[in-house]
């Protein structure tokens, strides 16, 4: 009890508390803005960690990613132009409500069930750290192939068009993964003798040419009259909560229990999280037609998904100083700098010091939600900018978040491809967002197939030899084939119908 009290009264100083606020204007901030991301919010902190006491170094690393994982979905959800990549799965749908006239409901929807998501991942790492890290240190390559998969398969669900739409979208985000020379054979692919392609292409500026440019793009060709933002009162963000949070308790618990699995896993995140959330939402919704017209489920489930992920990725990263994400990655070398090294004995030698993470991670879920309330209202006014202002600040934006990403013009000009294609796409009828889930699967998809296969010296029944990656196995496949034999029984019950 001596620590625990030892830990409130570190974390409830007021200079700590002051880096908390701070922090959590900041995270608003970078998250909401197309192509900076929470990983660059953790970057761009580090070096004024440096002249910080451990726990308001901390404090400030875990309330701005916090703060931004949640702000990505807000320019999502007013403009279609996701913010962070998690934000990226369900931006259309909280869009669609845009359209109807509820983003203010939508995004009180992200928001509290960010901070329930948050909360229970906060719970999990507390009582569980280290049985859930040595549950996701059993995962090897084979694991992590099929949990690829069925991430990949997510592509179905998640598309609003047809399923064969849907995978035609992942195959093109596929195929652009596959360029560059950073594969296990480490042979240039599609370069076409371009030697910035052999770097590959960065998934930043991609999302935010397949999202924003072509958004842009998009309204300037467009004859239908610009958004208006509601007119509702001040606490139209918060009503109606208590009824979804009735309505979608169990999606809400169903995302946060997924989100700090995935976030438990090395090198998954909230990103893969969010996906495979919004995707099992859909699959599993009683009103599957709903989904992409507006419906606040998918949104209530991917959004407790996000900040689960968050809190799960500390469990790997404290226990065994092995990252959970790209956020916590950084995060270790902040936590050798301040002498807290991760591991084991980081329980025993600092157990205040571990308290005060997790106080702060508590508070930094609770403030989430007048900060957000706060960041919701102010950016509405972003839809009382008329167009023909507001488009060019926007791809003023996105030129700078990709150039951001590669310190170059190259990932301007990515951006920009990437955004007419996504334009023609859509103009057709082809979903981007399975695009970008190929781009941020693939490469995983092809680096743990190959490993294992080397492992299995060519076998294939190795994939099935695992008791984890045998049950994964089964489960995908049978994801795969059943939608196929239930279409096929279709059809002869109405050809026999017919007969």
């Amino acid at each position: 009890m001596g620590d625990l009290s030892t830990a409130f009264l570190l974390v409830f100083d007021p200079y700590v508390l002051l880096v908390i606020a701070a922090s959590a204007a900041f995270g608003l901030f970078v998250g909401s803005i197309p192509g900076l991301t929470a990983t660059m919010a953790t970057a761009l902190l580090v070096p004024v960690t440096f002249f910080m006491d451990p726990v308001p170094a901390i404090a400030a690393i875990v309330t701005a990613t916090a703060m931004a994982i949640f702000s990505g979905d807000i320019p999502g959800c007013l403009l279609r132009i996701p913010g962070t990549p998690a934000s990226a799965a369900y931006a259309d749908e909280a869009f669609a409500m845009t359209r109807k006239g509820q983003a203010e409901r939508a995004l009180g929807t992200s928001l509290v069930f960010s901070a329930m998501g948050g909360l229970f991942g906060t719970t999990v790492l507390v009582l569980a750290a280290p049985a859930l890290a040595e549950f996701a240190l059993s995962f090897s390559s084979f694991e992590y192939f099929w949990l690829v998969c069925l991430g990949l398969s997510c592509a179905v669900f998640i598309s609003p068009a047809s399923p064969m739409k849907g995978l035609i979208s992942l195959f093109i985000g596929l195929l652009i993964a596959t360029i560059g020379i950073d594969n296990p054979a480490g042979q240039p692919r599609f370069t076409f003798g371009d030697y910035e392609l052999l770097t590959g292409v960065p998934f930043i500026p991609a999302m935010i040419g397949l999202f924003a440019v072509s958004e842009v793009m998009r309204a300037v060709v467009s004859r239908a009259p610009p958004l208006k933002p509601g007119n509702e009162a001040l606490t139209g963000v918060l009503r109606g909560q208590g009824a979804n949070i009735r309505r979608y308790w169990k999606q809400g618990l169903r995302g946060s229990i997924l989100g700090t699995a995935i976030g438990a896993l090395p090198g998954a995140g909230a990103d893969i999280a969010a996906w495979i959330s919004y995707a099992v939402s859909k699959r599993f919704s009683r009103t599957p037609e709903k989904f992409g017209t507006g419906h606040e489920e998918g949104l209530a489930e991917a959004g407790a998904s996000n900040n689960g992920a968050l809190s799960g990725a500390w469990i790997p990263a404290l226990v065994f100083g092995i990252p959970g994400d790209s956020i916590t990655a950084v995060v270790i070398g902040v936590l050798y700098v301040k002498g807290m090294n991760p591991g084991p004995t980081i329980f025993i030698h600092k157990p205040e010091l571990i308290h005060a993470v997790f106080i702060v991670f508590f508070l930094a879920n609770l403030i989430l939600l007048p900060f957000g309330w706060m960041a919701i209202k102010l950016s509405k006014q972003a839809l009382r900018v008329p167009q023909q202002i507001l488009m060019p600040l926007i791809l003023m934006f996105c030129v700078v978040g990709a150039f951001a990403i590669t310190n170059s013009m190259y990932g301007v000009v990515v951006a920009l491809c990437l955004g007419v294609l996504g334009f023609f796409m859509e103009e057709n009828g082809f979903p981007v967002a399975p695009a970008i889930l190929g781009l941020v699967l693939g490469p995983m998809l092809e680096q743990n197939f190959i490993t294992s296969l080397i492992k299995a010296d060519g076998s294939m029944l190795a994939f099935f030899e695992r008791p984890i990656a045998g049950g994964l196995g089964v489960v995908t496949i049978a994801l795969w084939i059943v939608p196929i034999v239930m279409l096929l029984i279709g059809r002869r019950r109405r050809a026999a119908q017919t007969v």
